[in-house]
């Protein structure tokens, strides 16, 4: 047998997400002064956030209902609320992201008063999903098993 025949594949499941980018997606968040370069995810000291290809995220969480002019806004909040989970973006920005989540929906056709909603949906959250641990890992599974 081979190495090649003893290597095991391992792999996640994805069951929470909803949505992959088919496409590298890029936008600047005016969120200054952090340069971060992960895998799927760079935010420049510029605040250009740079959303890799196969990025995926779940759309907008709570009782809502992913719309077009929901999706760039919630791909970018998705964005930064996981860096703020690995603790490369500071929580001190759950507010500004936010804030930009709604500037977003509002850009992209969605009704003032729908955004405020989902906006002080947010704020009543208070960046709890942007906390380290408020996501559990993900499983992940080897074929063949050691």
């Amino acid at each position: 047998m081979n190495n090649f025949q003893k290597s095991k594949a391992c792999y996640r499941s994805l069951k929470k997400y909803k949505y992959q980018l088919v496409e590298e997606f890029v936008y600047d968040t005016g969120i200054s002064g952090f340069d971060i370069d992960q895998p799927f995810i760079k935010l420049n000291n510029e605040g250009v956030l740079t959303v890799s290809k196969n990025y995926a995220w779940d759309g907008a969480s709570g009782p809502t209902i992913d719309t077009k002019n929901s999706m760039r806004a919630s791909l970018v909040h998705d964005a930064l609320y996981q860096l703020m989970r690995e603790r490369l973006l500071s929580q001190d920005q759950v507010k500004p992201a936010d804030q930009l989540f709604e500037k977003m929906l509002r850009n992209d056709g969605m009704s003032a008063i729908r955004a405020r909603i989902w906006y002080l949906g947010l704020r009543l959250a208070n960046g709890m999903a942007a906390k380290p641990g408020t996501q559990k890992p993900p499983k992940i599974i080897c074929v063949p098993k050691d």
